[in-house]
């Protein structure tokens, strides 16, 4: 009994190792066959296709979407005058052939620290400083214009002589400045586009702006948008601005960016550094897309003056100045003058 039982045990042993003796197959390390991995070869030939198609994807974007930058005027320089001349845009060119005397000879722009010396333009940051006093805005980008008496305050605008404080803080100096800045950067507009002096005439809006990094509250704090000029203001023809405040020492960001389209996606974006006292000049027209780069700390300070030829939106110069007790000297000073103001002349 005992010989059987080991009898049969031996043969279930002998079955399983018949079983576990079975060879396996290997696995296959060769490309033979559908379902094994790639070579080296073939994965080095697929790396080669991705790079090559990357490449070319680069290439088709940079020559087809590209923009470049240039520093049409660093805070560094001084500037005797810079210029860049450019084709007029069809409907600005078609609009100011009507008013003789005011055509320029070629549009474009211009840059010149020249024009206003320092010292003048630290009267006028005085000036400005005095008047945000008054009113600012809470979203970062202020406006102080003298002509219409327009100050930012809050997410409104307030009449800046209706506020007692103006006439305290606005001094004879302070307009006699401002005229006198006007119209020596008029004059060089005229220069620059060969053009009448006398048929330049100031329009509005003419104004202080100061920008800083707070969040915008309205659409007027957004000042960063590309846009037009003439677009904006149907009366301008002819921009200005004169810059009180100095990029990289007052301020951050806050760059002027000129935006230059050379086909349908390549653009050139033409930087103005401000710099106390610099002024900088351009045509109205769709030839000078722009923008003004967001600040991103300290306080930036200029003025823009804009220039018209329809005399019918010419405006006058601002009297905050001249409250009634002057006016009465003048006309005191005229009678004994006979009749004239001789007496009185003011620097323009």
């Amino acid at each position: 009994m005992s010989d059987g039982g080991g009898s049969v045990r031996q043969r279930k042993k002998s079955s399983g190792d018949g079983t576990g003796s079975r060879p396996r197959k290997p696995k296959s390390t060769t490309s033979s066959g559908g379902s094994s991995s790639p070579s080296t070869a073939q994965q080095h030939q697929m790396w080669a296709r991705i790079v090559l198609m990357v490449g070319i994807v680069a290439i088709v974007y940079f020559t087809t979407f590209r923009t470049r930058e240039k520093k049409f005027a660093t805070q560094r320089e001084v500037l005797e005058l810079r210029t860049q001349p450019l084709d007029c845009s069809r409907p600005y060119l078609e609009e100011i052939s009507k008013f003789a005397g005011c055509i320029p000879n070629r549009c474009g722009r211009f840059v010149s620290d020249k024009i206003v010396s320092p010292a003048e333009a630290g009267i006028l940051l005085d000036l400005a400083r005095a008047g945000f006093e008054l009113g600012q805005s809470s979203g970062g980008a202020s406006i102080l214009d003298l002509h219409s008496g327009a100050l930012s305050k809050g997410t409104q605008f307030v009449n800046v002589y209706r506020l007692p404080e103006a006439k305290r803080l606005f001094t004879n100096q302070h307009i006699n400045v401002y005229r006198h800045v006007k119209a020596k950067v008029q004059q060089a507009v005229a220069d620059h586009f060969r053009l009448s002096v006398d048929a330049l005439h100031l329009t509005h809006p003419t104004f202080f702006s100061r920008l800083t990094n707070a969040t915008a509250k309205t659409i007027h704090d957004e000042y960063w948008h590309e846009h037009v000029d003439k677009e904006t203001y149907s009366s301008f023809h002819f921009t200005t601005l004169l810059y009180l405040t100095d990029y990289g020492k007052d301020f951050t960001g806050g760059r002027f960016v000129f935006i230059d389209n050379e086909g349908k996606h390549n653009r050139t974006l033409v930087y103005i550094e401000p710099k106390r006292a610099r002024v900088s000049g351009f045509t109205s027209g769709a030839e000078n897309l722009h923008h003004v780069e967001q600040v991103t700390g300290g306080v930036r300070y200029a003025i823009t003056i804009s220039f018209t030829c329809d005399r019918e939106m010419a405006m006058a110069d601002p009297k905050f100045a001249l409250d009634e007790e002057e006016e009465e000297e003048e006309k005191e000073a005229a009678t004994e003058n006979g009749g004239t103001r001789e007496g009185r002349v003011r620097e323009p």
